[in-house]
């Protein structure tokens, strides 16, 4: 009961949440199901005709493109034909260029005529071909690169989707709004799917205590969501030591202070100025001496541009061995969180992402492109202020909701 009044709260935090990808997904859409609705009408042409009489010149139906390719082929026929009666009165001369009468002596088209119109006629099926796609793709295009999705990310999901429709049959009257969305879908699964990590499992396997680093700039939310991922794990019945290490910014002691006290958390803390490294140490002690299962720690916010607090990193890295090091970034920030994680993957290599206010990305493109382009996963979305709007990283989970097929 618990944990669908999880679900529940976390569903509700995220309303209207991407709704900015899916309203820009509409036109690649329309886009694709207009040149289908093209094929189909043609094809129910085509299949209309009930003998070779009432169809005339089975040409004459088609687009001007397969027109060309048919009398091509008829040409290239006629002129076999040709060769074959010359050769018959002189001795036949080999091709000064073999390998180039073999090239042009195949088909120009991918698909052959003689294909389409048995799929069309006799199957009641369409082919999509790489120029059908030409305008969907680039509808496709600018609604990722106006959502926030890296340029790379765009690239690999146009890839995916094109390697799905090319060349695959499409029944007459299928949806065509739900072949493009199945196609999206598909390429979606696959980008997220690439670096996922399960957080529970790695939790349950991994030798206690485990270590788990917060970084990240300033003001993303990172020390709420320690206090989330805290409040996850005790719902697992896991026990927890929170890590009072941002020794930097003036409060942040007390802020962390003021979640242990909420969720009845022992939180290791120095002094203001103190060495944030030796902080943490503490901590991860005080857990082996008390069987405790997990250590949360904090961590000041820093860019990567500041020498002083990365080489600072650096050593608490060093010192503490922590086995996840996750970086925490607001979705909103778009193309910039996803900069920065990469640049603070460079500097001290993560293991993982949270993304918060993900309540309020309209555009999603940080949630799509983040992993693929760090390599390393990402763990969990923060969907709202209280300790229960936290949602597990899922493929499934966040590909519905980009695609409007679940209660965002």
């Amino acid at each position: 009961m618990k944990r669908a009044l999880i679900r529940i709260s976390t569903d509700r935090g995220a309303k209207g949440l991407f709704s900015r990808f899916k309203e820009k997904l509409s036109g690649f859409k329309e886009a694709l199901s207009s040149k289908i609705a093209e094929k189909v009408s043609l094809a129910e042409k085509i299949a209309g005709k009930k003998d070779d009489k009432e169809i005339g010149s089975p040409t004459e139906a088609l687009p001007a493109a397969d027109k060309n390719a048919a009398l091509e082929t008829s040409s290239a026929s006629n002129a076999n034909l040709s060769s074959t009666t010359l050769s018959s009165a002189s001795p036949a001369k080999p091709p000064l260029f073999p390998e180039k009468a073999a090239t042009d002596n195949k088909p120009k088209n991918r698909f052959s005529f003689l294909e389409k119109a048995k799929s069309l006629i006799f199957e009641q099926e369409i082919i999509l071909e790489e120029k059908d796609l030409e305008e969907p793709m680039w509808a496709l295009e600018m609604a990722l690169m106006e959502s926030d999705v890296a340029l790379p990310v765009a690239e690999e999901i146009i890839r995916e989707v094109k390697s799905d429709l090319v060349g695959k049959k499409r029944k007459i009257g299928a949806n065509t709004g739900a072949i493009a969305e199945q196609s999206l879908r598909n390429a979606l699964l696959t980008i997220l799917s690439r670096n996922y990590l399960d957080f529970d499992e790695y939790i349950k396997t991994k030798e206690k205590p485990i270590k788990i680093l917060f970084v990240g700039v300033n003001g993303t939310g990172k020390t709420t969501s320690i206090a989330k991922v805290a409040r996850y794990l005790m719902n697992q019945s896991y026990s927890v030591v929170l890590a009072a290490g941002d020794t930097f910014r003036a409060g942040a002691i007390e802020q962390l202070e003021v979640h242990g006290n909420s969720l009845g958390l022992k939180v290791v803390k120095h002094k203001t100025g103190g060495d944030p490294a030796a902080v943490i140490f503490d901590a991860i002690e005080y857990a082996k001496a008390h069987n405790k299962d997990v250590v949360l720690a904090d961590t000041a916010g820093r860019l990567h541009t500041n020498i002083n607090l990365m080489d600072q990193m650096r050593k608490i890295v060093r010192v503490t061995k922590p086995d996840l090091l996750i970086f925490v970034d607001e979705a909103i920030a778009g193309n910039d969180a996803v900069e920065r994680a990469r640049l603070f993957n460079e500097s001290v290599p993560i293991d993982g992402s949270i993304l918060t206010k993900t309540d309020a990305d309209a555009k999603g493109g940080s949630a799509i492109s983040i992993a693929y382009i760090t390599g390393k996963p990402v763990l969990f979305l923060g969907v709202g202020q209280t300790y229960p709007d936290l949602v597990k990283f899922e493929p499934e989970w966040l590909v519905d909701r980009l695609m409007g097929e679940a209660e965002a």
